[in-house]
């Protein structure tokens, strides 16, 4: 617990430092390959999410995913990609190769979804490498280039939303 803080602490100061000169970059490519970055504690219904996307003329191929999980079960084995706070460095780096690879791949658009500001989570948006950043209104205005006013639990509403406002910006 109290090393949980230290370490939240050391990567709040990292993210504040790092936010002072950042400005999210927009593109105006049109949107084909999509990473979400989902918080597991709170949303659990990942493959609704992509179901959903993907029935909205998003290609499922063309989806990817990183979960956020505060524990991992010793015995417990995931099929897909996530992080939890033990994979993230003291100097705000990943350690684990499918977030630093999730992190690093200039997607054409990123999900940030979540709606409760989580330092790893914040860390990840902001060192995302993606052209269009896209959140929940909830969460700090400076990480995304778009944000919808939302609860994470309504993803088909949430979806709908972004469908929506990326056709009337033509991205797709």
């Amino acid at each position: 617990m109290f090393l949980k803080f230290i370490k939240d602490f050391g990567l709040k100061k990292i993210i504040k430092k790092s936010l002072s000169g950042y400005k999210p970059i927009s593109s105006p490519d049109p949107v084909i390959t999509v990473g979400i970055l989902l918080d597991e504690s709170y949303f659990l219904e990942k493959y609704g999410l992509m179901k959903e996307l993907a029935a909205n003329g998003i290609a499922a191929n063309n989806i990817e995913t990183l979960s956020f999980k505060e524990k991992v079960k010793p015995k417990e084995v995931l099929d897909y990609n996530f992080y939890t706070r033990k994979d993230i460095s003291v100097l705000g780096t990943f350690d684990k190769e499918a977030a630093a690879a999730f992190v690093n791949k200039p997607f054409d658009m990123l999900i940030s979804y979540y709606d409760v500001e989580k330092a790893p989570l914040l860390l990840a948006t902001l060192k995302s490498k993606a052209k269009f950043k896209v959140g929940f209104s909830s969460i700090d205005n400076r990480f995304n280039n778009f944000m919808i006013s939302s609860q994470a639990e309504k993803y088909p509403e949430f979806v709908s939303e972004l469908i929506k406002y990326l056709k009337i910006l033509n991205k797709i």
